[in-house]
């Protein structure tokens, strides 16, 4: 299977509020193998752009520290399965353990 991953970035690892990052990684996963990776950087910060936009990069999963609920809606409305919770590491670190089923996540990061 093919999936397309959004990663959150501060410095260079996993940003702990999604809406505020620097930047996003977008690694692509075909038959549990990372076959790409890419730094972008995303439009200014408005409540329910991000979700869109991420959308139309062709995004499927997203791996989150701390995420809002109105961002998870429009995630899965856009069929994007939001893994939250995860503990700042390099997103090929944390696509790594996604694939060998052993990313660790939890309770969202984020109160608001």
């Amino acid at each position: 299977m093919n999936f397309k991953f959004a990663i959150p970035l501060e410095n260079g690892v996993l940003c702990s509020h999604f809406g505020h990052c620097q930047q996003f990684a977008i690694i692509d996963v075909v038959d549990n193998v990372i076959t790409s990776e890419k730094l972008i950087t995303p439009p200014p910060h408005e409540p329910g752009l991000l979700p869109a936009w991420l959308a139309e990069q062709g995004v499927t999963e997203i791996i989150a520290g701390g995420i809002g609920q109105r961002a998870i809606t429009l995630f899965q409305a856009s069929n994007i399965k939001v893994n939250m919770g995860a503990q700042p590491k390099s997103p090929k670190d944390l696509v790594s353990d996604w694939i060998s089923n052993s990313l660790i996540t939890g309770a969202n990061a984020c109160d608001h």
